[in-house]
């Protein structure tokens, strides 16, 4: 099965909620790797990329997770970023091949993190929506942030995605503040949107639509 993780925008939570996501889901025995197709980064900040961050969570190197070549030290999207550094600029299809590459057994849930949101570009040709269709994915997972403006922001990214019914994840959601309730219920009840509020739920649901009688 392959994941597909993009966001509202960026600094929503992307890698931690997918990190958290992949340890769930191996702590239920599941196998599980992540592709960052591509990364672009401030080098003087002294946080873990996300590459880092997510082969912690898979056990792969960050070498796997993001091809060394699309490690981009620049913080601006990623062509963008190739381009400042006078790089070559690379397409979805490339990215798409170097994803598929050696991800192991079929039976692994493939977790592909894009770069800000969904429309922000990741390649010279696309975005998140591109290579989501590049790649075929199975389930598109929209990280959005739990307060003000959540409603907006969701309905605009589910639009853009177009052909997938997505799960909402709703990071840093808080129990006992009334907007974040109100916006969950809001998108599940008005927009019959599924969402769920921890990595736990979305593992839950990544489980329940990879199994034999959701594909049926």
């Amino acid at each position: 099965m392959i994941v597909v993780v993009t966001g509202t925008g960026t600094e929503v939570g992307k890698t931690w909620f997918t990190a958290a996501t992949i340890d769930a889901l191996r702590a239920d025995g599941r196998s599980v790797v992540a592709r960052k197709p591509v990364q672009s980064f401030d080098p003087a900040d002294a946080h873990p990329t996300d590459a880092d961050v997510l082969a912690r969570a898979t056990g792969e190197l960050p070498e796997t997770v993001c091809p060394r070549p699309r490690w981009l030290p620049k913080a601006v999207a990623p062509p963008m970023a190739a381009d400042a550094l006078g790089l070559p600029s690379f397409t979805i299809a490339e990215l798409a091949v170097e994803v598929r590459a050696g991800t192991g057994a079929d039976d692994a849930i493939l977790f592909v993190e894009g770069a800000g949101g969904a429309r922000s570009p990741i390649a010279e040709d696309g975005d998140t929506v591109a290579l989501a269709h590049a790649l075929a994915a199975d389930v598109v997972v929209i990280v959005a942030d739990a307060g003000l403006g959540t409603i907006n922001a969701v309905r605009l990214t589910v639009a853009a995605l177009g052909n997938w019914t997505p799960i909402v994840a709703l990071n840093r959601f808080d129990a006992r503040d009334e907007l974040h309730i109100a916006n969950r219920d809001w998108l599940r009840a008005r927009d019959g949107y599924e969402v769920v509020t921890d990595p736990a739920q979305l593992a839950a649901a990544l489980t329940l639509r990879g199994s034999p009688r959701a594909r049926s």
